[in-house]
């Protein structure tokens, strides 16, 4: 065991001396040292309920035969840390988070782990850990939040608490009533309740095979979760005997499950940074040979239907897809009819088709394949002079009827400008709002914006203007909302060179974005363009000095 290192021969007698001090009996000196490396926080809602699991993984890994150790790792609730400076530190925990667990592992020489996670960015830092030490891993996502309800309204946290401030302004909704949603909308623990970037994730993780069944969907407060628990810890000792590690699970195939999963669900866009920064933590980046790059998604996005379509582009949430067969489900169907994906071995010890070979599915909410609830896939890639890198949009959210959309530029070189703009009734139909210097460097940290496109959605707006940027969305994200927009502006990308009153037109079928401006005029513009200077110092600054750009999965 990798752990002799820490506990065998004469040498180690301090080693296991200080062991014992934690509580390590001297039969258990001898059985695999397996780490739970616990996102445990009282601050976020996803989070709040880990104590439980913890206990329980505990119980599963001895159980199985090992010797469990709690450790923590931080965690960032985006909803709370949105539409301030803190969300700057959102993106950057992530690989924070992969540092963490990388150091305690391999510090400590444990022979296995537990990552217990559920929120954006904890699960894909988890993911990237897991990839980096490459011992006998598996990840319990701790679940969704139960639905809100109010007056026999089914709440989520976007539709009733982030929507309904742009109702209030709106004058459609009463104080009283904004106050009532406010107390309503989040219940209980857990990850917030539509398909946003936690729960895909969860869901990207179990597909992966990095997960058991049914782990991504089961409620955060269910005792299924629970018994989810438990099991991953006895299988883990299962995996360490057997040695089988995150790289012989996550590889090209497993990814682009993961990314054909997605495209099929029409998960979050944060999704596309998430899976290449894995990727390049697995060896397996654009850089290399038969990597997994940008073109992946591009590829498979113009092959994959959307037969999976949840809240925050319908009205079905994590409990109702749960109910219906959840994740299982999709596999099924993805196995049996789509030939880009790939039958294959995860954590549990059985095949992925004889997992789901006799899956439930409820076909009122994961269709058939043949008759998806639509063609076209729930994500996409645009390219054009704006975004010749690059940039993404959940196509999922974007009513048909705004497929082609060409508007008038109305610029800001901050989320908060923006927001100010929006709030004082500045936006109007037929504008597109471009927020720039929010990306990975210009941030620092790639703020998600889930408050002005929430906003432009409360205000009626959601199908009349456009909102275009080189920061990143929410997967709660709905409307005409094109993020990720690569080179950023503080890499001097034509986003930068963008004046107020350009045209910019939009068209998703042909997956194209472009400013209606000649070639001529935008050199004249860079001519004048300042260089960015990175102002920040701290984590913030050091992020800024070494991330890599959006197309690449931000990664550091």
């Amino acid at each position: 065991m990798r752990s002799d290192n820490i506990k065998k021969g004469v040498a180690k007698t301090p080693h296991r001396s200080l062991l014992m001090a934690t509580g390590v009996s001297k039969k258990n000196m001898n059985t695999p040292f397996i780490g739970i490396a616990s996102s445990f926080s009282d601050l976020v809602p996803g989070h709040i309920g880990l104590r439980d699991l913890e206990r329980q993984i505990e119980k599963g890994i001895h159980t199985g035969g090992g010797q469990a150790f709690i450790f923590g790792v931080p965690a960032v609730c985006d909803g709370i840390a949105m539409g301030h400076d803190g969300m700057r530190y959102s993106l950057p925990s992530r690989d924070l988070i992969a540092d963490c667990v990388e150091t305690v592992a391999n510090a400590h020489q444990l022979d296995g782990l537990v990552l217990l996670s559920n929120c954006d960015k904890i699960t894909p830092g988890m993911l990237i850990a897991a990839a980096r030490v490459n011992i006998p891993c598996i990840i319990v996502t701790a679940g969704p939040m139960l639905n809100g309800e109010s007056k026999c309204e089914k709440l989520t946290m976007i539709k009733g608490a982030f929507e309904a401030v742009g109702k209030y302004r709106n004058k459609e909704i009463t104080e009283e009533r904004l106050l009532e949603l406010e107390e309503a909308s989040c219940p209980s623990a857990g990850a917030c309740q539509g398909l946003y970037t936690a729960n895909t994730m969860a869901c990207l993780t179990e597909v992966m095979g990095m997960s058991l069944p049914h782990c991504a969907t089961a409620s955060a407060v269910s005792s299924e979760k629970r018994r989810i628990a438990f099991e991953s810890g006895m299988q883990i000792v299962e995996l360490v005997k057997q040695d089988k590690k995150p790289l012989d699970i996550i590889n090209r195939d497993s990814l682009r499950n993961a990314i054909v999963a997605d495209l099929a669900m029409g998960g979050s866009t944060n999704s596309f940074l998430h899976i290449l920064a894995i990727a390049n933590a697995a060896g397996i980046g654009d850089d290399k040979k038969d990597g997994i790059s940008l073109k992946d998604f591009e590829e498979l996005s113009h092959k994959i239907h959307q037969f999976v379509k949840l809240e925050p582009s319908n009205d079905i949430t994590m409990t109702e897809f749960h109910q219906a067969g959840g994740v299982n489900a999709v596999l099924q169907e993805l196995l049996r009819s789509v030939p880009e994906f790939k039958d294959l071995e995860g954590v549990a010890l059985e095949k992925t088709s004889k997992i789901v070979k006799n899956a439930y599915a409820d076909k009122s909410v994961i269709h058939d394949y043949k008759e998806p609830f639509t063609t076209k896939p729930g994500l996409g890639i645009l390219y054009g002079n704006i975004a010749p890198d690059g940039s993404v949009i959940k196509i999922s959210a974007v009513d048909e009827s705004c497929y082609e959309f060409e508007g008038t530029a109305k610029t800001f070189d901050s989320e908060e400008e923006a927001m100010n703009a929006l709030e004082e009734d500045k936006i109007k139909a037929g504008d597109v709002i471009v927020i720039r210097y929010e990306g990975p460097k210009g941030g620092p940290g790639m703020r998600e914006m889930l408050a002005p496109t929430s906003l432009l959605v409360g205000k009626g707006l959601g199908t009349k203007a456009a909102l275009i940027t080189d920061g990143r969305f929410s997967g709660g994200t709905r409307g005409i909302c094109v993020g990720h927009i690569c080179p950023e502006a503080a890499n001097g990308g034509v986003i930068a060179l963008i004046e107020d009153g350009d045209k910019i037109k939009i068209d998703i079928n042909k997956r194209t974005l472009d400013l209606m401006v000649d070639e001529k005029t935008l050199e004249e513009r860079r001519k004048n363009l300042k260089p960015y200077k990175i102002q920040q110092n701290g984590l913030l600054g050091k992020y800024a000095r070494t991330v890599s750009d959006a197309s690449h999965g931000a990664i550091v």
